[in-house]
């Protein structure tokens, strides 16, 4: 595995994960219709995922009809936190989400933290890497019926 290729568990598991449709607390939500958050947290609702936008700069706003909260601790409970965040900032998120019992950790396209990946699972977590869920679920040919 080259030092750019993260580390990711099967195909089966993360269309498990996408199936069971976790609760998502969603770091680096954006109000701006063009950002990638915006547009994955789009998807997300619209695939029958409850959706948690946190953002400290927009806290107390709306986010596609979502309140927005500070921080990850006011997300809770977590099952699964969608990291919109660069590689050298996931570490802390991920290691906070661990801290305060997530399941499960996607970082999303671009976003590689393998000591962070490593931590996680070592604590039972899930954690997928430089992946996405809007672009995993048609490829993994998932059922829009929930």
């Amino acid at each position: 595995m080259s030092m750019t290729e993260a580390s990711n568990p099967p195909d089966a598991v993360i269309a498990e994960l996408l199936r069971r449709r976790p609760r998502v607390a969603l770091v680096g939500a954006s109000d701006k219709p063009n950002r990638p958050s915006f547009g994955v947290m789009r998807f997300l609702l619209e695939h029958g995922f409850d959706v948690v936008p946190v953002n400290p700069l927009l806290a107390g706003g709306l986010i596609q009809g979502r309140r927005v909260v500070a921080g990850l601790a006011e997300a809770g409970p977590l099952d699964m936190v969608d990291v919109f965040r660069r590689s050298e900032d996931a570490g802390g998120v991920v290691e906070e989400a661990a801290q305060l019992g997530a399941r499960a950790v996607w970082l999303q396209l671009g976003v590689i933290d393998e000591a962070a990946a490593t931590a996680a699972r070592g604590q039972g977590m899930l954690i997928i890497q430089d992946r996405c869920p809007a672009i995993e679920w048609p490829r993994l040919q998932l059922s829009d019926r929930v």
